[in-house]
Order: structure tokens, then sequence, then C-alpha cells
């Protein structure tokens, strides 16, 4: 991923987080359905956004995480 759909993701979620502080402290409802709303559509774009990225790798699931090789059941 490049770092624009990084910045995209902590952005909704920012927001969404903001959201519901927000709607706990009783902002007007008028204001809290326009976030709602922003909020879906910004949900729905990130999605988009990451499932249309052009990001390659030639890692598997074999390769399992890098940072702790898997250990097999024979040890």
């Amino acid at each position: 991923m490049k770092s624009y759909i990084h910045k995209l993701v902590v952005f909704t979620t920012a927001f969404l987080v903001i959201y519901i502080m927000l709607a706990h402290y009783g902002l007007p409802f008028t204001a809290l359905f326009a976030m709602c709303i922003a909020g879906q559509a910004l949900t729905i774009y990130m999605v988009y956004k990451i499932l249309t990225d052009d990001y390659k790798t030639d890692k598997t699931f074999k390769d399992w995480y890098e940072d702790e090789p898997v250990e097999t059941l024979e040890d």
C-alpha cells in the first residue's frame, strides 16, 4: 500500500472516533447525521481504494510473519 492509503485509513479512523465522541457530548442531530453520512462515504471510499490499489508482492501465506519464524511441530 502506498502512503496515501495509510493516511486515508488513519484519517477515516480518526474521523469516526471524533464522531463517536461528539455524539456522546450531545451535538445537534443534523450535525451528527451529516457526520454519519460522511463517515459512511469515507469508509466506502477507503475500502474501495484499498481493494483497487496497485500493490504487488512476492510473499505468500507460506512466508507467514517475517518478524517471527514459524516453528514446526517436530521441534
